[in-house]
């Protein structure tokens, strides 16, 4: 079969892009379904390649295109560029844009994180993320770049395409049904169920972080089979579960992080660098420690050094018992990847790269595993779409 061609906005380091791919490594304690298992190696299994292969990617973060390039070692595929900047010059030029069949994006979520200030769309940033006093609502503001999203989808008319957000979109106002509508209208309509929010831990990720996800068929491209089988739940859009935080049938830290090694002792650059910032008390964010028997709390891209602890003294109150002869510390970057599904060979720390920056980068993405899932599911839906005329 022909590969499934996709483009990537707001690509990061590519947890989203990397997901849809498949060909990685994860932990075999995730996996329930053993026919996405190419190989397997000791704790860990290597998913089979999927249809989709990325060939746009962008992004404003320099450290995004080196670790971007670095890990998926493709040439003059990522574009370091704004899509607000993209989509200006597409509008005016034929060809910035590749045809291709599937449209990704997790636009910023900053502006509707119940973490930050929640301006919405009436943020105070411009879409290069430099600070704006704008005297009114700015269509190129950060948090109005759902609509350039919108704008390039509209351009590549693509079949099918996914966006991606923090769940706090969906207590702002009205947010959510704008930006559903206007994806429904996007070329006279694509069809865009309710989009649903969910958390990573119940497909196997071991950590709570809910996104809300929205899903857009090319209704040209609907046949009647297709959408009798929507309607009936028997072709379903979003992934179905695989775990279950109210069974608590969850994917725990200690499967996810309790083998490394200790940071002194490892050869990983990213396992040996972790935020050195001391502990504040537990009434600030980021004191708490992970606990090895549950999920690890949202892995945040903002946290100013006060990353989780893996482990915390008795007298600061920590509850892993059997390390207590072992030195507080933080999560190290490695165990940050891990916890986002990332695997070991994506190196995040590099010469270029500082932990600092790469804490970032883990933060803001998409859990590779948690996007596996969604692009397995689309491959099912594929197989129902109509031909293009």
């Amino acid at each position: 079969m022909d590969n499934i061609k996709v483009a990537s906005f707001f690509s990061g380091c590519g947890g989203l892009d990397l997901g849809i791919e498949g060909n990685f490594f994860t932990k075999k304690t995730y996996i329930k379904n053993n026919e996405w298992i190419q190989e397997e190696q000791g704790e860990f299994v290597k998913l089979k390649k999927n249809r989709f292969e990325t060939v746009f990617a962008c992004d404003i973060k320099k450290s995004a295109k080196i670790s971007w390039e670095n890990f998926f070692n493709k040439k003059n595929v990522f574009h370091l560029e704004s899509i607000v900047d993209l989509v200006k010059k597409a509008k005016q030029e034929v060809g910035i844009f590749p045809k291709v069949d599937v449209v990704t994006g997790g636009f910023p979520c900053q502006d509707f994180s119940i973490a930050g200030k929640r301006n919405g769309f009436n943020s105070h940033r411009s879409h290069d993320n430099k600070h704006n006093d704008f005297d009114v609502p700015s269509i190129e503001s950060r948090g109005m770049l759902y609509f350039w999203l919108r704008e390039a989808i509209s351009i590549i008319n693509p079949k099918i395409f996914i966006a991606e957000n923090v769940k706090g979109l969906v207590t702002l106002s009205d947010v959510k049904d704008i930006i559903t509508a206007d994806f429904r209208n996007i070329n006279g309509g694509y069809f865009v169920l309710e989009p649903q929010v969910l958390n990573v831990a119940d497909f196997g990720v071991p950590q709570s972080r809910e996104r809300i996800i929205f899903i857009g068929i090319r209704r040209d491209l609907i046949t009647a089979d297709l959408m009798k089988k929507l309607q009936k739940n028997e072709v379903e859009v979003y992934p179905k579960k695989t775990h279950s935080i109210i069974k608590n049938d969850v994917s725990t830290v200690r499967d996810a992080i309790f083998d490394l090694s200790e940071p002194d002792e490892s050869s990983d650059l990213s396992h040996q660098k972790y935020s050195k910032a001391k502990f504040y008390g537990k009434h600030c964010q980021g004191q708490t420690e992970i606990n090895p028997v549950g999920i690890a709390p949202t892995i945040r891209s903002e946290h100013h050094g006060n990353i989780e602890f893996r482990r915390l003294s008795k007298e600061n109150g920590g509850k892993i018992v059997d390390e207590f002869m072992l030195p507080q510390r933080r999560l190290s970057v490695r165990e940050c990847a891990r916890l986002q599904t990332f695997p070991d060979d994506y190196e995040f720390v590099s010469e270029k790269i500082g932990a600092s920056e790469a804490y970032k980068l883990i933060g803001n993405a998409v859990p590779p595993l948690f996007a596996y899932h969604i692009a397995k599911n689309i491959e099912k839906i594929w197989e129902y779409l109509g031909s293009e005329e």
